[in-house]
């Protein structure tokens, strides 16, 4: 087993978490891009999964490297609404945010 199993388990870990993100802000703000990035990165996930397992299970760990960041890259291009003002770097690593944005929950 290669160091790069590891680098892919790592980077798998980073699509998950900026989905939880993602999903976190919508159900804080409901914010129609939101939900958007937060059902599409099931799918983003799924797609790192697959990139894991290939990079696992074969001799082509590059090709599974490949993937993972494809599904990073698609991840970051998702058009989402601009919520963050004035927050600290790890409010928005968190994904805090203010009260008052998007529709109020009940």
């Amino acid at each position: 087993m290669s160091y790069l199993v590891y680098v892919a388990i790592f980077g798998a870990a980073v699509v998950f978490f900026l989905w939880l993100r993602d999903a976190r802000i919508f159900y804080r703000t409901g914010l129609p891009g939101y939900r958007r990035a937060a059902y599409r990165g099931i799918i983003y996930g799924a797609v790192a999964i697959l990139g894991v397992a290939m990079t696992y299970l074969t001799s082509l760990e590059i090709l599974g490297l490949g993937i993972i960041l494809a599904a990073l890259y698609l991840q970051g291009r998702e058009e989402k609404e601009k919520i963050w003002t004035s927050e600290s770097t790890m409010d928005r690593f968190f994904g805090k945010t203010a009260p008052g944005i998007g529709k109020a929950r009940p």
